[in-house]
């Protein structure tokens, strides 16, 4: 048993900080916090017991407040906003911590890092890991913490395998996704963190955890159908998704944005298994054993909310169906009353239409189920509403135009629904954007399209005036 010590957690208000501050608390540890808003603890079960310091883990006088009398210094921070600067951002505050940390005397700091493979490295791993040496090459002992996947609920990494899982019954893939991952479960990661502060002196290394299974990404997804009830998912690997399309693609379908899951995704090239279980050998392991990758999918998903995703991708990809089918039914190109308009040279020729609305419908259908989804998961079920009236109505815009311009042949009425369509349309971004902002920028183009439209059909209506 590791006597009372006197603790720092920094990123106590992200995911694993704030998992860990309870945990220390139990185990009987004096608790200090250092945050830059001391609002975000509002809530937080444990924040009357901890003692909360306010300030900037960038600042030298914030982290001598924050690390004066401190013992164990847990380092929970990571630059993960996708920003070009992260591993500049980190390194910079990481020497700042460990020369703070040696200031104050403090006698472990103790580090969460990525687990990794030797050789190069995505930019996220490649940060995390000099991170971990800034720390092992300061005056003060270090225990380097090395892990792949998370498993539990509110894990930026669980949450992008939980919602590709839930949300796509069949996806295309990059063939990395069958590179292997040992996971590991939330809590057995946190007993190894709490462990972790009563390692010897000379304990200055870093130590692989991880679950007790070895899996790839793609029999990670197919278990966790299997254990939430799901049918197996078709998943078809294709070597063209490089990490950066494929984090705009996640951004475009979950709710985890592009700028996140861009280093997840980075870490997801490389295999992430563990080399050594040292750690485990010295501070025992977890109660009732290592947690086997299904009983943790269960764990994490006790609390979770229902998916509704089947039912609603079949009645928005119905809509969408029904809004292209009367508007391809009502489209005659070849008509003579047609032919005889007077059109502006820039008119595109009409091979580019269904080029372009192909894809464009396909990206409402599915960009508008994810923004539904993540609306109702993140309990906003009136604002989810709200959407599929303004989506019902867009649609029905959508479709009208084609029977106004094609079959009723009034370019002044087309011209003017053409108009309010292109707001229906970047209001519908704007309302996505409200659900993830990768929501927003997917319906964008949509919008675009329809401005442009409105602009040709009133060219069209203004050149044939009168006739």
């Amino acid at each position: 048993m590791t006597p009372p010590r006197s603790v720092l957690v920094t990123g106590a208000t992200g995911y694993v900080g704030g998992l860990l501050v309870p945990r220390l608390l139990d185990a009987g540890h004096r608790v200090r916090v250092l945050v830059r808003d001391a609002g975000k603890l509002d809530g937080s079960p444990w924040a009357d017991q901890v003692d909360v310091v306010e300030g900037d883990a960038t600042d030298a006088a914030d982290l001598d407040r924050a690390l004066g009398g401190i013992e164990v210094a847990y380092y929970l921070l990571h630059s993960m906003d996708g920003g070009g600067d992260l591993a500049d951002r980190d390194k910079d505050m990481a020497r700042r911590f460990a020369q703070a940390a040696d200031r104050a005397g403090v006698q472990r700091i103790v580090y969460l890092g990525g687990l990794h493979p030797e050789g190069k490295l995505s930019e996220h791993l490649a940060s995390r890991v000099e991170v971990g040496e800034i720390f092992l090459d300061s005056p003060v002992p270090a225990a380097c913490l090395q892990a792949a996947i998370l498993l539990g609920d509110g894990s930026a990494s669980f949450e992008m395998l939980r919602h590709l899982t839930e949300r796509l019954p069949a996806m295309i893939t990059p063939t990395w996704l069958r590179n292997r991952i040992q996971p590991i479960a939330v809590d057995d990661a946190l007993h190894y963190l709490v462990a972790a502060a009563g390692l010897p002196p000379e304990a200055n290394r870093t130590f692989d955890i991880g679950g007790p299974e070895v899996l790839t990404y793609e029999q990670m997804m197919q278990r966790f159908a299997a254990v939430t009830g799901r049918r197996k998912r078709l998943i078809v690997p294709v070597p063209v998704l490089t990490p950066e399309l494929a984090s705009q693609w996640i951004g475009l379908v979950t709710p985890v944005s592009s700028g996140l899951a861009r280093p997840l995704v980075g870490s997801l090239v490389h295999e992430v298994v563990r080399r050594e279980n040292d750690l485990e050998e010295l501070v025992g392991p977890p109660p009732g054993g290592p947690t086997g990758y299904d009983d943790a999918i269960r764990r994490a998903m006790a609390g979770a909310p229902p998916q509704r995703g089947p039912a609603t991708l079949a009645r928005t990809t119905a809509a969408v169906a029904a809004a292209a089918a009367v508007g391809s039914l009502a489209t005659t190109p070849k008509s003579r009353w047609y032919r005889a308009l007077d059109l502006p040279a820039w008119q595109p020729p009409p091979v580019a239409f269904p080029l372009v609305w192909t894809p464009l419908y396909a990206s409402i259908a599915g960009i508008s189920t994810s923004v539904i989804r993540t609306l109702e998961d993140d309990g906003r079920a009136e604002e989810a509403e709200h959407y599929r009236r303004a989506l019902a109505a867009n649609l029905v815009l959508n479709a009208g135009w084609s029977v106004l311009f094609w079959r009723v042949r009034r370019l002044d009425l087309a011209t003017l629904e053409a108009g309010v369509l292109a707001l229906s349309s970047a209001d519908l971004a704007r309302r996505a954007r409200e659900a993830s902002p990768g929501h927003g920028a997917g319906l964008a183009p949509y919008a675009a399209w329809c401005a442009f439209a409105t602009a040709l059909t009133a060219a069209i209506a203004s050149r044939n005036r009168g006739d």
